[in-house]
Formats: structure tokens, C-alpha cells, sequence
């Protein structure tokens, strides 16, 4: 068998293999991203050494140190949440609601945030939590 030796440059690229690997990071973004329900609202969650996964949800509402609730990313009072709850339960068709707290939020304001989820018909909530460090 006799072998053609050229010291010319290849002039063809083959792209397959490229191509498979962009479609593989393509894919492992597009399905690691779904795990990733944030909202744009930060705020230090209280530790907790038990801390358990919550089941993502697109139901939540978060309580910063300012006094202010975010039903979503959305700036709401206390007295239109019950409302707003009951908007988002039918369109999400979720029945577990996640209250993100900040760990400076007044226990009160907490409790009306139950109540209001209360008074809209859920009766399965989450209070989020971080795991503290041993």
C-alpha cells in the first residue's frame, strides 16, 4: 500500500466534530439553566443546619430588610397579596408557594405573608433557607 506524502496544508476543516461539541454545551446549558429559579431581588436567607431542597417553584415571594414584598419580581403592599397569589396560583397551576425572607425581616411580616397565601388558597408553602457552615 503506498501512502501520498504532501507537505502542503490541509485546505478542508472538517467541522463535524466542532459542531458536536457546541451542541453538547448547547445542551448542558439549556438544561442546567432550568435549575435555576432566582428571582432579581437579593437577600440573606436565615441558616439552617437541616436544610432541605425545595421543590422549584415559580410561585414566590420574597420579604427584604426594607420592608418590601416581591410577589415575582414585582413590588407589591401586603393588602394586594392575597389577590396577586390567587392570579399567579392559575397561572402557574402550582399549589406550593416559597417565601424567601431576608434573616432581618420582622416575624410579623412573615405571618401576613402566610396569611395572605392563606386567604388565596394555598395551603403548602416553603420558607427558604441557606445550609450554615459546620
Amino acid at each position: 500500500m503506498k501512502f501520498k506524502m504532501s507537505k502542503e496544508p490541509l485546505s478542508i476543516f472538517a467541522y463535524s466534530s466542532l459542531t458536536d461539541i457546541v451542541m453538547l454545551l448547547l445542551i448542558f446549558f439549556l438544561i442546567t439553566s432550568q435549575f435555576v429559579i432566582q428571582t432579581g431581588v437579593k437577600v440573606k436567607l436565615p441558616g439552617s443546619k437541616m436544610n432541605e431542597k425545595s421543590v422549584p417553584s415559580r410561585m414566590i415571594v420574597t420579604l427584604t430588610t426594607a420592608g418590601a414584598v416581591f410577589a415575582g419580581e414585582e413590588e407589591i403592599s401586603v393588602d394586594q397579596l392575597p389577590a396577586k397569589l390567587t392570579t399567579m396560583k392559575t397561572e402557574t397551576a402550582e399549589d406550593n408557594l416559597i417565601i424567601r425572607a431576608d434573616k432581618t425581616v420582622a416575624i410579623d411580616l412573615v405571618i401576613k405573608v402566610i396569611d395572605a397565601a392563606k386567604i388565596s388558597g394555598l395551603e403548602k408553602f416553603t420558607i427558604e433557607t441557606e445550609k450554615e457552615k459546620l
